[in-house]
């Protein structure tokens, strides 16, 4: 029985997550669950389902002790960190965002494995997160999911590249982008996801971090990386050997198989997600990245190649610069060149040491500050 700890209960990583336990109950047993605080009614019934402990929110402690009954609750900015640090097998952190780092290197100092979902943990914090040792950290999104387990078809001196796979987003087949309202950014042809994700899949940025996250977690140069639109997201990711085979990993889009993968590896989870049925016919393609229209994926690989503290400013910068494209003060088209342009001003933290979890959130200020500065410019 492995003991789980889940970052972002009430979230779609979080809820698929517990499917997953429900359907392997004499596998799994989630001892505590977390939640930002926006629907402190769904955490408690989680809890109360799986006859948790204690939870966590960052926000709304009263009503979730009002709520909560026989059920501890921590609350506070600093409830994601305490939770993430109770002694368990893994933990899955599938928290939004920059915040979630500190959980991560919270849940890594207590000697605790982590799943990870929350990419900005890397992206933001790769050299800290890594310190504590790659071997605890197993990977939620699909395309590292994919990844994960592509390498383990050779050994690390035989690969040539790793190539993730992008569905290309809500706009992979549309030339005009000056005019693309929320809604339509919003409408992602394959996946489910949240809104932010949702953006960052349809910007490409999604994988500009997505390549970030794979120099961290697989320990790879950038000029091994490589991305390629994939329009039915099926094939999650490849890696090429050096003797000319390439090995992929495939499933419906889905993010039970790489969630349960995660949360039982090495072993695999039976009633994870459904395979692919090859009783039938499938065609799927292959295309490159048009950089001219989706410049995020050579600025984040740009950003990642400085290093130092320019990845944080990438991810930061665009935070600020989705929340405004989503509040209609900034155009669709204008998300990447504000995230550019920070990046541009703040160059000069490439040559900064990240050394702890302070100079992550100092640089990120700068890069919010800098980016929010730009997006009222174009107001």
């Amino acid at each position: 029985m492995r003991e789980v700890v889940i970052l972002g209960s009430t979230g779609s990583i979080g809820v698929q997550a517990l499917e997953v336990i429900s359907a392997n109950p004499d596998k799994f047993k989630v001892v505590a669950l977390c939640a930002g605080g926006s629907n402190i009614p769904a955490l408690i019934a989680q809890a109360q389902n799986f006859e948790v402990g204690i939870i966590g929110v960052s926000s709304h402690g009263d009503q979730a002790r009002s709520l909560a009954g026989e059920i501890g609750v921590i609350d506070g900015p600093n409830a994601a960190a305490e939770i993430a640090a109770i002694s368990c097998d893994i933990v899955l952190n599938g928290i939004n965002g920059s915040i979630g780092l500190g959980p991560t290197l919270a849940a890594m100092a207590a000697g605790n494995k982590v799943a990870l979902a929350n990419k900005e943990s890397l992206v933001a914090g790769g050299a800290l997160v890594t310190s504590y040792g790659l071997e605890r950290i197993i990977p939620v999104d699909s395309e590292h999911s994919a990844l994960y387990q592509c390498f383990m078809a050779g050994t690390r001196s035989e690969v040539k590249r790793a190539i993730l796979t992008a569905s290309g987003g809500a706009f992979r087949d549309r030339r005009d982008l000056s005019n693309v309202t929320l809604a339509e950014a919003l409408a992602h042809p394959t996946w489910e996801m949240g809104p932010v994700v949702t953006i960052n899949s349809a910007t490409l940025v999604n994988k500009g971090l997505e390549i970030i996250e794979a120099h961290y977690l697989f320990d790879l140069p950038y000029q091994q990386i490589e991305a390629v639109i994939h329009p039915q997201s099926v094939i999650h990711s490849m890696v090429e050997f050096v003797d000319g085979a390439t090995i992929a990993q495939l499933s419906p889009p889905n993010m039970k198989g790489p969630i349960a993968y995660a949360l039982g590896a090495p072993n695999r989870t039976p009633h994870a997600t459904a395979s692919v049925d090859w009783t039938r016919a499938h065609s799927w393609d292959f295309s490159p990245i048009d950089e001219n229209r989706f410049p995020a994926v050579s600025l984040a690989r740009h950003c990642g190649i400085r290093g130092g503290g320019l990845p944080a400013v990438f991810n930061a910068a665009n935070e600020v610069a989705v929340a405004a494209f989503m509040n209609q003060e900034l155009a669709f088209s204008e998300i990447v060149a504000i995230v550019a342009k920070t990046a541009e001003k703040l160059d000069s933290l490439s040559n900064s040491q990240v050394r702890d979890i302070s100079d992550v959130t100092a640089m990120e200020e700068d890069a919010r500050t800098v980016a929010r500065s730009l997006v009222l410019e174009k107001k």
